[in-house]
């Protein structure tokens, strides 16, 4: 079993910036692929990005040049950076972790952002 839990969500004014962080636990592999997505309200859950254990990132298109995802495997960490932030970027974001064709889901973090 792996657990994962989010932090650093909030309410930030348009332009500003916030840092998710991720902690995971538990049996986690070697090769494991972690990244963030997001649920606005009325919409369905989008890919923000991910990163593999090797350090290869994808992002969307709509947050490229604003945010950047990192990793610490040693700390078993992910974080999502996100400058720039716009209204349509108010959602909730969930960190995952795939290894072996299983997914596994934090319980999300809120991310406001005012015009």
């Amino acid at each position: 079993q792996v657990q994962l839990v989010e932090s650093g969500g909030g309410l930030v004014q348009a332009g500003g910036s916030l840092r998710l962080s991720c902690a995971a636990s538990g049996s986690i592999f070697r090769f494991n692929v972690m990244g963030w997505y997001r649920q606005a309200p009325g919409k369905q859950r989008e890919l923000v990005a991910t990163i593999t254990s090797g350090g290869f990132t994808n992002c969307v298109d709509s947050v490229k040049g604003r945010f950047t995802i990192s990793r610490d495997n040693a700390n078993r960490m992910v974080y999502l950076q996100m400058n720039s932030l716009k209204p349509e970027d108010t959602a909730v974001y969930y960190c995952t972790l795939s290894q072996s064709s299983i997914s596994y889901w934090g319980q999300g973090t809120q991310v406001t952002v005012s015009s």
